[in-house]
């Protein structure tokens, strides 16, 4: 499903992960709130680092208050490492439980077309309606995703050569057209 190597964390191995771990890129979406962009998609590479691998399965069998503190150890994973942590782990937990471990299942399972994929996605700790639906275009603009509907369910982050969200990141140039799309929406926001 990799189509190509993605640039989002900006950093070599970092992305490398993202590339070819789902499980990584669906943490680095959890992770990317109140944080900026690029280093919350470097998260799970620092984790990955401090746990000699990045295993789906090691991360929910961790004990919960060593798995915070090597979230929270400097450089942290997040800004609230320690919650963000605790959030990682549940994520992980939630994959092991529903989907045996395997995160493409969410998006590959019973080939679900992108309504359904959107609805699994909100399903997860740590996914509200937005996340949800930037990773279901990051899945379609970058990761070959071609299930049926999925712009639609994506909604205005499916757009084709939109700028919005982390779907969009694709060097450094798109990342600060993204940063400038977003400075600009609040900015809106803001004068209503």
């Amino acid at each position: 499903m990799v189509s190509r190597t993605l640039c989002i964390a900006q950093e070599s191995d970092a992305d490398k992960l993202l590339s070819t771990d789902d499980f990584a890129l669906l943490v680095g979406m959890m992770l990317d709130q109140q944080f900026p962009m690029e280093h919350a998609f470097r998260g799970p590479w620092k984790l990955a680092d401090r746990m000699g691998g990045f295993d789906i399965h090691k991360i929910a069998a961790a004990d919960p208050e060593e798995f915070e503190e090597l979230a929270a150890t400097p450089p942290a994973i997040h800004r609230y490492g320690r919650s963000m942590g605790r959030r990682v782990q549940e994520l992980a937990r939630f994959i092991v439980e529903n989907y045996d471990g395997t995160t493409a299942a969410l998006w590959t399972e019973g080939d679900p077309d992108g309504k359904e994929i959107l609805k699994r996605l909100k399903k997860l700790p740590g996914f509200g309606d937005q996340k949800a639906r930037i990773f279901l275009a990051l899945l379609g603009k970058q990761r070959g995703l071609t299930a049926n509907g999925w712009r639609e369910a994506a909604g205005a982050y499916g757009e084709d050569g939109s700028r919005r969200s982390v779907a969009d990141v694709t060097d450094a140039e798109s990342l600060t057209q993204v940063r400038e799309f977003k400075k600009q929406a609040k900015a809106a926001a803001k004068a209503k």
